[in-house]
């Protein structure tokens, strides 16, 4: 055995021609099943596109590093599971680009914050977080209040957001720039807003002067509220 190693060590061409045999067996066993089914996601009723409002939510909250404290996947243990709510599906991040799955956390799990808290009590953990959570390492975000949000370029968002996969319609494309004042509106009719993006929840900004901390709650708030998880049984999963 040691002689073959040796032999096989000092000759540079043999242990390359070995080195790619095995690097293609691992590959081809790793690829052929990809092509043996239709989708490597789930099918889950309810998982929609962002609204314009949330987008541009989590495009701040992925600016501000919140993934680096919070992660949004909730593993298929029975304590996360019974913490946090049911397990992550692949589904409910297809439309992430890119996903905020992951392990590290400093703060809890954001995979299902979505009406799990109201919306006065995140403008105020954002801005103050030790105001409602004494212990919490969190900064404060104040200054997200006072931010006016850049919202020129919504419409070319959504149909970048399409080039990759993002199902807007033309409709979405259209009303992206009235959509978005409705939702950061709790006082204006959100009818056309519903109807287009179901569950949407509407935050309380100025009419007409949406601030990029409507626009973070927004995205906060929709969190694990879309995928239709009813059957489900959480509780029951063993570690």
């Amino acid at each position: 055995m040691f002689i073959r190693q040796e032999t096989i060590e000092k000759n540079a061409i043999l242990m390359l021609v070995l080195t790619l045999i095995c690097i293609s067996v691992g590959g081809i066993v790793e690829i052929i099943p990809t092509f043996t089914i239709e989708t490597t996601i789930e099918k889950v009723q309810g998982v929609r596109p962002y609204t314009p409002l949330e987008l541009m939510g989590r495009n701040i909250y992925v600016r501000e590093g919140c993934y680096l404290c919070h992660s949004q996947q909730i593993r298929a243990l029975k304590d996360e599971v019974e913490r946090y709510g049911h397990y992550s599906l692949a589904a409910e991040s297809m439309y992430d680009h890119p996903f905020q799955w992951g392990s590290k956390r400093i703060g809890p799990d954001l995979a299902r914050v979505g009406g799990k808290y109201s919306n006065d009590w995140h403008y105020a953990h954002l801005i103050n977080p030790q105001s409602l959570v004494p212990e919490s390492l969190m900064p404060k975000y104040a200054f997200l209040a006072e931010t006016p949000l850049e919202t020129g370029l919504i419409v070319n968002h959504l149909r970048t957001s399409r080039i990759v996969g993002v199902p807007y319609s033309e409709d979405a494309i259209a009303n992206a720039s009235k959509d978005l004042l409705a939702q950061a509106d709790a006082a204006a009719d959100g009818d056309a807003l519903l109807k287009r993006y179901p569950r949407a929840v509407q935050v309380a900004g100025k009419p007409g002067e949406p601030t990029e901390l409507d626009a973070l709650v927004a995205y906060l708030q929709v969190l694990g509220s879309m995928a239709d998880l009813a059957g489900a049984t959480p509780a029951k999963l063993k570690q």
